[in-house]
């Protein structure tokens, strides 16, 4: 019997999916998925037309979002802004860097860390979304 507590995630999914909050839902998912290829999975929207949860993916990997609100969930995080930081980062493996990179540049995206050779292996970048949070985009796969 396999427990539900450490069951592995599929060959095809992973089973840790980031979850963010934004002022603007509806922009971030745009421009999640122009300037870093995001597709959309599924978004649900309220009677008044907020994005109350949306799923986006990228290769084998999903990230969840939704509007900020003042909900007892929303009362437990904070965006970026609110803050004046961060206090996390999201780390995505891409097959190619320098396509990926040149992708968010001609997107106009805030690159916080350029394209570079790490000591570690593969290449990596970090940019910064309209709303603070900060992505990384790399090549170098921890799992081999």
């Amino acid at each position: 019997m396999t427990d539900p507590n450490t069951a592995k995630a599929s060959k095809t999914h992973g089973n840790i999916i980031p979850a963010l909050h934004y002022d603007d839902a509806k922009a971030a998912i745009e421009f999640l998925c122009r300037a870093f290829g995001f597709e959309k999975h599924a978004i649900y929207q309220n009677e008044d037309g907020i994005v109350e949860h949306a799923e986006l993916v990228l290769g084998n990997g999903m990230i969840m979002l939704g509007q900020a609100r003042d909900s007892t969930y929303g009362k437990l995080t904070r965006r970026p802004n609110d803050i004046g930081g961060v206090t996390q980062s999201i780390y995505i493996i891409v097959p190619d860097a320098d396509l990926h990179y040149a992708r968010a540049v001609a997107a106009s995206t805030e690159i916080v860390m350029p394209l570079e050779e790490q000591d570690y292996g593969g290449k990596v970048y970090s940019a910064r979304d309209p709303e603070g949070h900060i992505w990384s985009f790399g090549t170098y796969d921890p799992f081999g």
